[in-house]
C-alpha cells in the first residue's frame, strides 16, 4: 500500500507536531500487507543508504589514542580525542592509533623465541651473541616503546612491529660485541642505555615514529651446555684474583717494613758517622791545644802528660807493691802469689 501522506500529516498535528519516531515507522511496517510488487522500495533503500552514510559520518577518538584521517587513501589531518566528524565511508577513513599506551617487546627464553627465516627447523635463538672476548652468551631483554608520531609510524615504514624486532637485536648484538663476557654479566644497566640510546637513533632515522620508552635488561649468563665449563673458569679466575690479593698483601706488608728498615740503619749509620766526626774533632782539637802548650812549656806539659797518664794507667794495673832497691829479700809474712782480700 501507498503512504498517506495526508493522515501523516494529521498525525503529526494530532502529536504536537512531533515527527513520528523509529518504533512507530518499524510497527507501521510490521502491519503492512504486501502484494507481489513494493511501493517505494527505491525510497526506502535510499533511506537506509543515507541512515549509514550519516552515521559514518561522526566518530569518537579515546583520550589515549588519535585519529588518522585518510581521505581516498591520502593523508589528510589528525583527530584529536572527543567527537569529530568525516566525510562518509569510501571517502575519508579512521584509523584510531594509542599513542599513550606502552606497548613491549620481549626476547628471551620465557618470552617465545623468535624464528630468523619464519620456519621451525631453521629457527635459532635471537639472545644468543657474540661478546667482545669471542665467548657465547645468552642475553635476554625487553623493549618498551610508545608511538609518537603515528603518521611516520603508519605511513613511512611497511610492518614497523618487524623493523623494530630486527633493529632491537641488531643493536643489541652491537653492544654486546663490544664488552667482554663479564662485563655483559655484571653491566647490564649499561649495556641497556647505550642499547636503548642506539636503538633510538636508528628508529629515528628510519622514520618509524616509534619513541623507545626503556630497555630492561634480564638475567644474562652462558649456554647450558657450557655452564660447568664456565663456572670452572670462573672459579680459577677468583682464585687468582684471590692469590694476586694475597701477594698483594704481603707486598704491602714487607715493602715498608724493609724501607723502614732500611731507613732505620740509614740514620743509625748517619749518627754514627757524625759521631765519629765529632770524637775526631774534639781529638784533633784538643791535640793542638796540648801543642801548643807544649810548644809554650815544653818540660811542664811532658811531666803533666806523664803524669795524667800514670794516673789513667795505674787503676788499671790491679794491686801494686813497691819494694826498696836494698832490700835483700821479701817479707816472709807476705804471700805476693795470693790475691787481696782473701783470708790469710
Amino acid at each position: 500500500m501507498n503512504w498517506d501522506w495526508e493522515k501523516l500529516k494529521e498525525q503529526q498535528q494530532k502529536m504536537g507536531g512531533k515527527p513520528p519516531q523509529m518504533d512507530e515507522i518499524f510497527k507501521k511496517f510490521k502491519g503492512m500487507k504486501f502484494s507481489g510488487k513494493i511501493p517505494g522500495g527505491f525510497f526506502i533503500i535510499l533511506v537506509l543508504i543515507a541512515l549509514a552514510l550519516g552515521s559514518s559520518t561522526f566518530y569518537t577518538v579515546g583520550v589515549d589514542e588519535v585519529g588518522v584521517v585518510q581521505r581516498f587513501g591520502k593523508y589528510v589531518r589528525t583527530a584529536q580525542p572527543g567527537l569529530n566528524f568525516k566525510l562518509p565511508a569510501g571517502i575519508e577513513k579512521v584509523t584510531k592509533v594509542k599513542v599513550r599506551r606502552v606497548y613491549k617487546e620481549e626476547f628471551g627464553e620465557g618470552f617465545g623465541e623468535r624464528a630468523r627465516f619464519g620456519k621451525e627447523s631453521e629457527t635459532a635463538s635471537v639472545t644468543l651473541m657474540l661478546t667482545g672476548d669471542l665467548n657465547v652468551a645468552v642475553v635476554p631483554w625487553i623493549v618498551q616503546y610508545r608511538i609518537k608520531d603515528p603518521y611516520n609510524f603508519l605511513f613511512k615504514v611497511q610492518n614497523v612491529e618487524r623493523l623494530l624486532v630486527d633493529m632491537s637485536e641488531a643493536t643489541m648484538r652491537l653492544v654486546v660485541g663490544d664488552r667482554s663476557i663479564n662485563e655483559v654479566i655484571t653491566k647490564r644497566d649499561e649495556i641497556a642505555v647505550e642499547a636503548r640510546e642506539l636503538l633510538q637513533k636508528e628508529l629515528d632515522r628510519a622514520q618509524t615514529g616509534i619513541h623507545v620508552v626503556t630497555i630492561e635488561m634480564k638475567r644474562t649468563n652462558v649456554p647450558r651446555p657450557v655452564q660447568p665449563s664456565f663456572n670452572e673458569v670462573n672459579q680459577a679466575v677468583q682464585e687468582k684474583e684471590q692469590v694476586i690479593y694475597q701477594a698483594k698483601e704481603d707486598y704491602n706488608k714487607a715493602i715498608p717494613a724493609a724501607r723502614g728498615e732500611a731507613e732505620r740503619t740509614i740514620k743509625a749509620a748517619e749518627g754514627y758517622a757524625l759521631d765519629l766526626i765529632n770524637r775526631a774533632r774534639g781529638d784533633a782539637t784538643r791535640f793542638l791545644a796540648r801543642y801548643k802548650e807544649y810548644a809554650n812549656a815544653k818540660d811542664v806539659t811532658k811531666r803533666r802528660l806523664y803524669l795524667e797518664m800514670l794516673e789513667d794507667l795505674f787503676p788499671k794495673l790491679g794491686p801494686k807493691y813497691i819494694v826498696d832497691v836494698n832490700q835483700k829479700n821479701f817479707l816472709p809474712l807476705l804471700n805476693l802469689t795470693k790475691p787481696m782480700g782473701e783470708s790469710k
